[in-house]
């Protein structure tokens, strides 16, 4: 299905989206419990601290991730390893409430932020009429770690301190990545792909928008409201599992065993998105992107089965699998690749701003009272109005020909 090159492209993709795992939410949350009890604060506490230190790394990665247009990907690859591999290092020593706040956005900006970043903007702008499957085989790599790690570490966190666990990951990070980088993507060179794109008359070119054209285009807000959803509501579920499962007297791994419906449904979505956007376009899947997302919360509202968590998480799991691969086809798409660097880091950064958002209000809701029901209700109305806006404007995202 792809060349010798474009293979290795994708699987460095697989792997840095695998290795963005440890600074995603699904994986931080398995901490939380830990965490809390080590420092002795609350949920709405940790919540807090965590959305802070989220939203301090968004507003960096905007300004760093642009830099991927400016270096070479070798290069750049290489510093946000490092930068991971520390920052592991780093989550392990936390022991006050500080250490907590710098920790986590160390994690939030090399692992969730600079790690998927750099995956996704280099097959967005390396490939152009299968993007959609290359996008999908490559967010396979994050599929594949939540269905791993989640079962695999509270089963460590049974008989294994949880600061081992952090230094384990950032010995194996500085030992692994930077050898399968060198190896994969040594030779790749986007400028003399640009070139041979477009001298090639068959090819049919569309406008490539800077960043400061894309945040006055209407579109990209309505597109973002949508794009949105998915972060901040499954990273109140994620980092909030512990608050779930005593809300719904659940056992302790209901939640870290559903994992495997929700990775399992990723992946088939994963694919068959990557198939169905190459032939239809980002453009008009989009607008079912978030309709299961919108029936997991009606899920968890009105039903307390534990092995309702499995539909639960598995609804997720395939909004999960389309807005992995929309959430990079689609900005490629309609403002074209030569500046999408920059508008990926602005994108992503907005990504981790929500993710930022929907931890604080998780966490200020539980502080609250609020039940995970009425939390639900909240995430279904918003996912609800956000989704009327885009029906309205589904017939205007062509992208600009010239």
């Amino acid at each position: 299905m792809f060349k010798s090159l474009s293979l290795k492209v994708i699987i460095f993709g697989f792997i840095f989206t695998f290795f963005s795992s440890f600074g995603q939410s699904f994986f931080l949350g398995l901490f939380n419990s830990s965490i809390r009890e080590t420092l002795g604060i609350t949920h709405g506490q940790f919540g807090t601290i965590y959305a802070s230190a989220t939203l301090l790394s968004s507003f960096i990665l905007i300004w760093f991730g642009k830099k991927i247009d400016d270096i070479g990907i070798s290069k750049f690859a290489f510093y946000v390893i490092v930068l991971l591999a520390f920052s592991s290092f780093f989550f392990s020593k936390i022991s006050s409430i500080t250490f907590l706040f710098f920790a986590i956005l160390l994690m939030r900006f090399s692992g969730q932020g600079m790690m998927s970043h750099t995956a996704t903007t280099t097959i967005a702008r390396y490939f152009t009429k299968s993007r959609g499957k290359a996008l999908s085989t490559a967010w396979f790599g994050l599929s594949s770690a939540e269905f791993i790690l989640p079962v695999l570490t509270i089963y460590f966190l049974t008989f294994v301190d949880w600061r081992s666990i952090w230094i384990s990951i950032s010995v194996i990070t500085i030992l692994f990545l930077p050898l399968v980088s060198f190896a994969l993507i040594k030779k790749l060179n986007f400028d003399s792909r640009e070139k041979m794109d477009r001298s090639n008359k068959k090819k049919e070119n569309i406008k490539s928008w800077k960043r400061s054209e894309v945040i006055r285009d209407f579109r990209f807000y309505i597109l973002g409201a949508n794009m949105l959803a998915m972060p901040w509501i499954t990273t109140g579920i994620f980092v909030y599992q512990s608050f779930i499962l005593s809300s719904k007297g659940w056992g302790p791994f209901v939640i870290a065993k559903s994992f495997m419906a929700y990775s399992i449904l990723s992946v088939i979505t994963l694919f068959i998105s990557g198939l169905l956007i190459d032939k239809f376009t980002s453009r008009k899947i989009l607008i079912y992107m978030n309709i299961p997302l919108l029936l997991s919360s009606i899920v968890i509202i009105f039903f307390n089965h534990p092995n309702i968590s499995f539909l639960f998480l598995g609804l997720i799991g395939i909004t999960n699998g389309l807005a992995n691969v929309l959430g990079s086809s689609t900005w490629a798409e309609i403002y074209g690749v030569r500046y999408i660097g920059s508008i990926k880091a602005l994108t992503t950064a907005l990504m981790v701003f929500s993710t930022a958002f929907g931890t604080a209000l998780y966490g200020i809701l539980i502080d609250k009272g609020f039940s995970i029901e009425k939390i639900a209700t909240i995430s279904a109305i918003y996912i609800s109005i956000a989704l009327v806006f885009l029906i309205f404007i589904r017939n205007k995202l062509n992208p600009v020909k010239i």
